[in-house]
């Protein structure tokens, strides 16, 4: 049975803005061939970007375009099951494609991060990020290099193979299904507890296109738990992409540069613009 495991690194808060890939080709349970690469996404680099991943636009600057590299993506991913970990790699992978007015590839797409929550009971409801599941496996990697990520979320999916005795095929249809078949419900909580991002707390800073309860509902319908203020508790902030495209990476909001003093101080937190939240909102809710 074969996969491709899929990662990538964004240059800012644009998930189209892609500046390093990488692939693992699975076949019977061993790596059998990987690729990596800078890309230059030809746009500005966001400096807490930077701080995560270390890539900078000097290091790119004789990289190739995404477009220059699509027959590369082909030749891996085209008619394949491709794993990533979360939405956020196959939304961007859809966005760059989009963005260079691309014919997408033919995909089967299998979430590793939903695979792990149906797989250890310890991650099902929270801690279901890559570095904490390896951390459960016992798998060491480099984290937010694109390749190591890569091939860590593939190891998660042969480590739940193992653990479980479901194939590819059985997984693709399992993560349909609910994470447990527990039917109590006495515990309370903010999101829906089946959603993908359960036990994530999301915040909304800038002018939004859609009002502000609107985008909390469907935030809140794929489990996220909607914080007013950014705090340790938070995971991911939306900002509007008219505040993105004002900025450029110059000034920002409160809540936006609270944030970003979160991350530098290691709190694990992603910045989307709104589009992309509405775009993985609805990549969650579409059936695998």
């Amino acid at each position: 049975m074969e996969f491709i495991a899929i990662d990538v690194e964004t240059a800012n808060a644009d998930m189209a803005s892609i500046c390093q890939i990488g692939l693992a080709k699975y076949k019977d349970g061993i790596l059998e061939e990987e690729w990596s690469s800078l890309i230059n996404p030809e746009d500005y680099f966001d400096g807490i970007n930077i701080s995560i991943h270390g890539i900078a636009e000097k290091d790119v600057k004789d990289a190739p375009t995404f477009d220059e590299i699509v027959s590369k993506l082909s030749e891996f991913m085209s008619d394949s099951v491709c794993v990533s970990h979360t939405h956020f790699d196959r939304v961007s992978v859809r966005k760059a494609f989009e963005k260079y007015s691309l014919a997408q590839l033919n995909i089967t797409w299998l979430d590793s991060a939903r695979v792990a929550r149906r797989t250890w009971e310890e991650c099902a409801w929270s801690g279901y990020g890559l570095a904490n599941v390896c951390k459960i496996i016992n798998y060491k990697f480099k984290h937010h290099d694109a390749l190591e990520d890569a091939k860590a979320a593939g190891q998660v999916i042969l480590s739940a193979m193992d653990k479980s005795g479901l194939d590819i095929n059985e997984w693709l249809y399992r993560i349909s299904k609910p994470i447990s078949n527990d039917s109590n419900g006495s515990i309370r909580r903010e999101g829906n507890s089946e959603g993908e991002f359960y036990g994530e707390t999301l915040v909304f800073t800038g002018s939004l296109l859609i009002p502000r309860a609107e985008a909390a509902k469907l935030a809140a319908s794929v489990g996220f738990t909607i914080g007013a203020g950014v705090t340790k508790k938070t995971t991911l902030i939306v900002v509007g992409d008219q505040d993105i495209t004002k900025l450029a990476g110059k000034k920002k909001s409160s809540k936006h540069i609270k944030a970003e003093d979160l991350i530098s101080k290691g709190q694990n937190i992603r910045i989307l613009q709104e589009s992309d939240f509405k775009e993985l909102v609805a990549q969650s809710h579409e059936v695998v």
